[in-house]
């Protein structure tokens, strides 16, 4: 079996494309690079993006542990093998983190020059850089979707809204609890508390946040890590909001 081989059977997955098939192209890529390695490919890479919406979060263990015995127990000999699962869900990481036999590194935003090169790539007329690198602080996925949306900020910002219910959300906070996601609003580490942490968790729940920033030690990232600090932006020392339209959407919800 060959590259080839791998492609066809996927593409004959996909003809039909639906929740489950997505499914299903998951779950059959790790069987695929056992067919690989079963052939003699001895250097193997599975890169696995977002996949844990497709097959559940009650699955992703079960996924990840079986790349990981791809790496300990590949069916012959082989070189190296490399996996790597990227997920934008709070609560998938936490469930994963549990486990010993994972290795995290948290991936940010683009950094501001490259996040240039990308700006200049994109066809027609766009907003000046300064307004977009405000508005998406670097998330690639968000520029995609203003470039989508005719460059409106207000379409985005009713997209992240709708997509992650927000103002439902608020709905069901104590007024403490609103008070405080105001306060965060401005200065996401105020929720970096202890009493504070069930509604950070449910703030990264709904990818509206990512809690919990390592030292900013590019030993523990994937890429290169953010500021310590920015403000304009949403990042704190500890918490950060996914991207400033995110943090606005909150604010929005909240009468803001």
């Amino acid at each position: 079996m060959g590259v080839g081989d791998v492609k066809r059977r996927i593409a004959e997955i996909l003809r039909e494309v639906t929740d489950e098939v997505w499914a299903r192209v998951a779950w059959v890529a790790v069987d695929l690079t056992k067919e690989l390695i079963r052939t003699g490919r001895r250097k193997i890479a599975v890169l696995a993006d977002d996949v844990f919406q497709a097959i559940g979060l009650h699955k992703a263990v079960a996924y990840v542990k079986g790349l990981l015995g791809l790496i300990e127990y590949p069916p012959r000999s082989v070189d190296v093998v490399v996996a790597v699962v990227a997920t934008s869900e709070g609560l998938t990481r936490r469930e994963i983190g549990r486990h010993r036999w994972a290795s995290h590194r948290p991936i940010w935003n683009m950094p501001r020059d490259g996040f240039i090169q990308l700006y200049g790539q994109i066809p027609g007329g766009k907003p000046p850089f300064e307004e977009v690198w405000r508005a998406t602080g670097g998330n690639s996925k968000l520029l995609g979707e203003l470039y989508k949306a005719g460059w409106s900020a207000e379409k985005a910002l009713r997209e992240i809204a709708d997509e992650r219910k927000i103002t439902a959300f608020v709905k069901t906070l104590r007024d403490e609890e609103r008070e405080l996601l105001r306060r965060a609003v401005d200065d996401p580490d105020v929720l970096f508390t202890r009493e504070d942490i069930p509604l950070m968790e449910r703030l990264a729940d709904l990818n509206l946040i990512v809690d919990a920033l390592p030292e900013r030690d590019p030993w523990f990232w994937a890429g290169e890590p953010p500021p310590e600090r920015d403000p304009e932006l949403g990042i704190g020392r500890h918490i950060a909001w996914q991207t400033p339209l995110h943090r606005e959407a909150v604010r929005r919800a909240l009468g803001g």
